[in-house]
Order: C-alpha cells, then sequence, then structure tokens
C-alpha cells in the first residue's frame, strides 16, 4: 500500500494565529522564524508535531507555532513531555525552555529526560536571566551578576547547559546562538534527525534586561576569537585568520599559535562527535569565554537506544508471553486485604 504522499508545507504554514508577544528585538524573535523555516523541510505532519513547554519568555513558543502544543507549569515540561513521547511514540515532540524554567525548578526534570534518552527535542534558550520576572538572576547567571535579586553581585557558580547535557549522556548536544541563523537552521536540522534527547542550547539576547551578555560571542570585531565552530573529523581551529587551534596538553586545553609554523594542524584536538566516551566533549564544553573560545557546533552525537522502544518491547514480551491481561485480576493480585 503506497504511502500518501505529504502536502509541500512552507513557513507561512507552520504561523498560528496568535499575536506574538515578546519585546521588540528580542532574540526569540530569530529562534521562532528560523524553526518554522526547518519544520517544512522535516517531511512530518503538523499534526505529528508536539511543542511542549514550561514558564517563561521562551516557554510563550507553542502559541506561536501551527502544530499541536502544551504551555504547561513550571520546569516541568520535560515530565510532560515524556508522557506525551511514551503514550504517542509516533510523534515528533520537542521541549521548549529557558535557562531559569529548564535549570532550576526543572533541573532534576531536565536530567532525567535525558539520561533516559527519550526521543525528544530539547531547545534550551539562554539569556543568563529571568526576563519574565523582570531580572533577577537567573542559574547561568555569571558570578558578580547584579540583578534585581541580587543588587551586590551573584554570589552562585553558574550552570553551564551543555556540561550538565554531557554529564547526563545526552546522545546528542549542540550550541548555536540566535544571531547566526544558518548555523542555528543546520543545527536544528540534526536534532530533528537524530534519533534519542537532542539537547540545544541557544545563546538568545534579552536586550531588556541583560541586553549584551554574549555580544562577545557574537559581535562581528570579536566572535572570530571567542567563538570555535567545531565540526567533525576537523581540528579546532578559530580566529580571524584561522591562525591558532586548541591542542591538548594531558587533559587540559590550550590555545596555540599557527603562524609560525611550530606548531602543525596535526598537532591539533580534532573534534568527533561520535565519539562514545563523552570525556572530550565534556573538555570542550568547559571551555569558556575568556579564557578560550567558547565550542559552537554539535559536541556530541551518539547512538543508543530509545527509551520508548525499551519500554514498548517489554510490553509486547510480557503480553506475548503471558497473555493480554484484565485490569480486575491485576487489581485483585498480590497481598489483598478487607478493611471492615
Amino acid at each position: 500500500m503506497a504511502t500518501e504522499a505529504l502536502p509541500q508545507l512552507t513557513a507561512k504554514d507552520f504561523a498560528s494565529d496568535q499575536e506574538i508577544r515578546w519585546c521588540p528585538g528580542c532574540g526569540d524573535y530569530s529562534i521562532l522564524a528560523q524553526m518554522k523555516k526547518v519544520l517544512p523541510d522535516l517531511g512530518v505532519a503538523r499534526e505529528k508535531m508536539v511543542f511542549v513547554s514550561g514558564i517563561g519568555c521562551s516557554s510563550r513558543f507553542p502559541y506561536y507555532v501551527n502544530t499541536f502544543g502544551f504551555h504547561s507549569i513550571h520546569g516541568r515540561a520535560p515530565a510532560i513531555a515524556t508522557g506525551v513521547k511514551v503514550a504517542n511514540p509516533d510523534l515528533q515532540v520537542w521541549v521548549v525552555t529557558g535557562d531559569g524554567d529548564g535549570l532550576s525548578i526543572g533541573g532534576n526534570h531536565l536530567i532525567h529526560a535525558i539520561r533516559r534518552n527519550l526521543d525528544l527535542k530539547i531547545l534550551l534558550f539562554n539569556n543568563r536571566i529571568y526576563g519574565l520576572t523582570k531580572g533577577r538572576y537567573s542559574p547561568t547567571s555569571e558570578l558578580g551578576k547584579k540583578t534585581k535579586s541580587t543588587p551586590f553581585g551573584s554570589v552562585d557558580n553558574p550552570l553551564h547547559p551543555i556540561s550538565i547535557a554531557i554529564g547526563a549522556e545526552a546522545t546528542f548536544v549542540a550550541r548555536t546562538h540566535d544571531r547566526n541563523l544558518a548555523h542555528m537552521g543546520e543545527v536544528l536540522r540534526r536534532a530533528a534527525a537524530h534519533k534519542g534527547t537532542a539537547f540545544i542550547e541557544i545563546y538568545q539576547n534579552c536586550n531588556i534586561f541583560n541586553d549584551g551578555a554574549f555580544e562577545y560571542a557574537t559581535a562581528k570585531d570579536t566572535k572570530a576569537d571567542t567563538t570555535v565552530f567545531i565540526e567533525h573529523g576537523k581540528p579546532v581551529i578559530f580566529g580571524a585568520n584561522k591562525d591558532k587551534g586548541i591542542r591538548l596538553h594531558g587533559m587540559e586545553p590550550e590555545i596555540v599559535n599557527l603562524q609560525d609554523g611550530s606548531v602543525k594542524e596535526d598537532d591539533l584536538l580534532f573534534h568527533d562527535e561520535k565519539q562514545n566516551e563523552p570525556s572530550l566533549a565534556y573538555l570542550l564544553s568547559r571551555m569558556h569565554y575568556p579564557d578560550f573560545p567558547e565550542p559552537m557546533g554539535i559536541l556530541r552525537a551518539v547512538e543508543r537506544p530509545v527509551l520508548e522502544e525499551g519500554m514498548y518491547q517489554q510490553i509486547n514480551d510480557a503480553v506475548k508471553a503471558k497473555g493480554p491481561g484484565k485490569l480486575e485480576d491485576l487489581l485483585n493480585a498480590g497481598d489483598t486485604w478487607v478493611v471492615n
């Protein structure tokens, strides 16, 4: 029986009729625009897509995409998305969260969704601030950050989202930012094609409460030295003239100069996104400005069994061995007692 071809969709088909209510100039607009541009290329019907979010500026995302969606509760988007995916494994499920929603009250939910390796696509918009609650510091705010809730500067050490994802052994981990649309689109496409939990950190500018938080990584005159675009199988090279590289000194990265010829490309760290052992990916995730250029691109992309397939295999094996069973028999099985 032939499979009915999907109609050719466009970005306009994924635009909802809801008024977009983000501040003018917010980086969320570019993420939404790129998502709507990518979705038609995925070959997935709109009714087979679900966007699940928590609470925050980023979490308004499901309103603005013409698919199914849940605007859920604070930090619980991964848990709700888990239920959606397990109950309906044929759906493509996207989770949209922020640094506050996903890494504070939602931290445990995020970690356990990642370690289980459900086939979820998790987008974490990181603007290093609580925007919806008007400028409080967030779990990713830098040490010493002065905000309305930390007027003398934050004394909390910040969390680093991609380090957490790799530590939880996510099978796909990437980073991009809201001002490089082509790069973001390619990362989104790769995430969509990945079978398993895909985690993407997106540097996103909050021009009202934390404007310029990632200016070092996006400004034309600095980005070549403060970021490095990693590619599978290629040496880690950066700089406006591609004259700097990252070399390992034992298990410590170091910046080396390629101009004088004393260091060759073969001496550099070569990126391997398919390495099952996550140590090198984790090492890259620990490179932070101003000491190192920050990696952009796909840090890890490996294969591992997904949770929902294992669950359904267990169910099918049990039914095959013991029959379909009855709920009444289950409720009356084991130790029971009567309360008079």
